[in-house]
């Protein structure tokens, strides 16, 4: 199974639900699967009163989840695909419908950030409620490589980080370690590597059994969930501190945070692009080994994956978490029947020549005709009521019944 599920006891008669990414040999890249399992099994483990919470980690010692499983999306991208393309639809639609419902979870979800932690990875993530990094953790958005963009909700978590840096990891793929985790909210507690079956411990010995509980249903959900929160970061801030490297976020927010705020698009790209623009930003930070990568990766990049970056933080930030999904499927999808994203996986994962040829500059991007090209992967590709979303921009939506 892709997905292995389990349980451990408490010491006072309560489940740990555990969920594991069990495709260690492709990362465990998300496939479609593997997100129907977790829907199915998250499903389930809610409505059981005996799990108190759920622990989701990685198979193997080398990454958490390294993005998304686009393999098979590849071969679906076919000049003849119908749009909008039935698989990018079941892909991307099973993808974002696991990361609204984890984001909703009334139970808290632990996450187990170990190891590599990129695209699909990072959605799941930041879904959840309670995040661990350690000395491993490496994590990214590097779409800009594939000629993607950076989904996975990736529109709601990128803009919610301090001094812009969000932006400049969307545009430039850098990536990052456990400290610069913890900086930017994307995680709350940090323990070595090799403190798993400590963690595991901490929260079976923890005492579940002053969850409060009512007759009735609303009050069982809210008491429950704000308890058990409790008794979970009560566990996990016991546990013994990991000494993580530094963080560059942290050292260097201030060139980035001037990088980002230089002017529009044509002006951060004309210090990218430029080492001696760099150097008279911050010459530490262009010197850095770290910002040289983040830099050639960028120089790389897929231009219009840039102006989709670029477009999605300016316009997404004032947006719920499912109108910024709902959004994100309809560029996703527009991405699925666009030459970058296939040109962008056939040169990175299929012939691995690492030479994409992208359709355009991004001076092309910044004219009225490429502007329009951008804006184009904003609108549904879907018929009248076909979304695979549409009822979460209604009352229906759980956003909008949280505040009513």
């Amino acid at each position: 199974m892709p997905v292995a599920f389990s349980t451990e006891a408490t010491n006072c008669g309560q489940l740990i639900g555990i969920m594991t990414l069990n495709a260690p040999k492709s990362l465990n890249a998300l496939s479609v699967e593997m997100c129907k399992l977790l829907t199915q099994q998250l499903e389930k483990w809610q409505a059981d009163n005996k799990v108190v919470a759920v622990l989701l980690k990685g198979a193997g010692d080398k990454a958490f989840c390294a993005g998304g499983d686009i393999r098979k999306l590849y071969d679906s991208m076919s000049d003849s695909a119908p749009m909008p393309n039935p698989y990018a639809t079941e892909f991307f639609a099973n993808e974002y419908r696991l990361f609204r419902q984890m984001h909703f979870y009334s139970k808290p979800l632990i996450l187990w950030g170990d190891g590599i932690i990129m695209g699909g990875g990072m959605g799941l993530l930041a879904a959840c409620s309670h995040r661990i990094v350690t000395e491993r953790t490496r994590f990214a958005m590097p779409e800009v490589t594939i000629g993607l963009f950076p989904d996975a909700s990736g529109s709601w978590f990128l803009p919610r980080m301090p001094a812009k840096t969000g932006l400049f990891l969307g545009l430039t793929g850098a990536q990052c370690n456990g400290s610069d985790a913890l900086l930017v909210n994307l995680a709350e507690y940090a323990v070595a590597s090799h403190d798993y079956e400590t963690v595991l411990q901490h929260l079976i010995d923890s005492d579940w059994q002053s969850i409060i509980t009512s007759d009735d249903e609303h009050s069982v959900k809210t008491s429950h969930s704000d308890t058990a929160h409790s008794i979970t970061s009560r566990a996990l801030a016991t546990l013994p501190v990991a000494n993580l490297p530094e963080s560059k976020l942290g050292q260097y927010w201030q060139p980035i945070q001037r990088l980002m705020n230089s002017g529009g698009l044509a002006d951060i790209d004309a210090i990218l692009q430029n080492d001696t623009a760099l150097a008279q930003l911050d010459a530490s930070f262009a010197a850095d080994k770290w910002t040289q990568k983040a830099v050639v990766t960028y120089r790389h990049g897929c231009p219009v994956t840039v102006a989709l970056a670029y477009t999605l933080y300016q316009q997404t930030a004032q947006l719920s978490l499912e109108q910024i999904l709902y959004l994100e499927t309809n560029v996703a999808v527009h991405c699925a029947a666009n030459p970058d994203f296939k040109e962008g996986v056939r040169a990175l994962l299929i012939d691995k020549d690492k030479t994409p040829q992208w359709s355009r500059s991004l001076a092309d991007c910044l004219t009225a005709e490429g502007s329009q090209y951008i804006r184009q992967h904003f609108s549904s590709p879907y018929p009248n009521d076909e979304h695979p979303f549409d009822e979460w921009l209604g009352s229906s939506a759980i956003g909008a019944q949280k505040v009513r």
